[in-house]
């Protein structure tokens, strides 16, 4: 069971223009906390968009009947999804991408150690290496309050130095792998 991911991977790798999508079709039975098959991929090691195909591979999952188990209505569905996303199995801007396409209402995206949004974004674009007023002028703020954000986060984080806040952004799945995705930016 758990190779048929790695069997789709290795069927588009065959096809020249299918390729690019190799990686990304094997990583559907990957969970943030490496739980997941076939590689055991953790938050920062895929793009959002392996999360978002992991969430609606599960939400698809439920919606279906099962040898144990008749298909989940769409309110079960969301809430196990959800379930899944607090346990940090799944990406919660994935589940909630999901749940919006499926018709379902958004749910608020629990943020590690109580970090705001906007802390999160700053702390994304932090993790990159950005300086603070490259950070401040990327997302239309004064330095002093983009200083504000990296305090106040690096205090909940309970962290003391940029590296720390860095690993804490990797191991929370707060950056992106994705070039052309905004640090922050909902899917």
């Amino acid at each position: 069971m758990r190779l048929h991911a790695y069997h789709s991977e290795r069927a588009l790798d065959v096809a020249v223009g299918l390729r690019p999508l190799a990686r990304l079709a094997g990583s559907h039975g990957e969970r943030c906390d490496g739980s997941g098959y076939h590689r055991g991929s953790r938050a920062a090691d895929l793009p959002l968009t392996a999360w978002l195909l992991a969430a609606a591979d599960c939400h698809q999952a439920m919606r279906e009947p099962r040898a144990h188990r008749p298909a989940l209505s769409p309110d079960v569905a969301s809430d196990e999804l959800c379930r899944e996303s607090e346990a940090g199995r799944l990406a919660p801007e994935a589940v909630n991408a999901v749940l919006t396409a499926a018709g379902q209402p958004r749910r608020a995206a629990p943020r590690p150690a109580g970090l705001s949004e906007r802390e999160c974004e700053v702390l994304a674009l932090l993790a990159r290496g950005l300086a603070t007023k490259q950070i401040a002028r990327q997302m239309g703020i004064s330095p002093k309050t983009c200083d504000h954000h990296i305090q106040s986060l690096c205090g909940k984080a309970g962290v003391s130095t940029r590296s720390g806040a860095t690993l804490f952004a990797l191991e929370h799945g707060l950056v992106s792998q994705d070039p052309g995705l905004r640090p922050g930016a909902r899917l």
